[in-house]
């Protein structure tokens, strides 16, 4: 992923409305919600969250799926894990570490 994109997705999700836009969809999973739904979900009005969508979709976190007379919205997972990938990827190159890059599995223990 390229510094450019980074920086584009970062600005899109530096606004609440966005940000939660965002969770929601990808709370949803790949299906997606229709716009309106959305809306309605995050109390916009429509035309607020149509703005918001476009700028989610021009920074290509969401994606626009049309069905019909409806225009559904699902979270861009692709881009979604470049962006993730991108901010963690020297996390500890080289050396010492203090911090934890990757979320730690918690792995049970054997009983003796």
């Amino acid at each position: 992923m390229e510094a450019t994109t980074v920086i584009d997705a970062l600005a899109a999700l530096a606004h609440r409305t966005r940000l939660g836009i965002f969770r929601l969809l990808v709370e949803q999973g790949p299906e997606g919600l229709p716009a309106g739904e959305i809306a309605s979900r995050r109390h916009l009005a429509n035309a607020n969250a149509s703005f918001h969508l476009k700028e989610l979709a021009g920074a290509g976190l969401v994606k626009a799926i049309p069905a019909g007379r409806f225009i559904y919205y699902a979270a861009n997972y692709k881009t979604m894990n470049g962006l993730v990938d991108y901010l963690t990827r020297n996390c500890c190159e080289g050396g010492v570490c203090d911090i934890e890059c990757a979320p730690m599995i918690k792995r049970k223990r054997k009983s003796s």
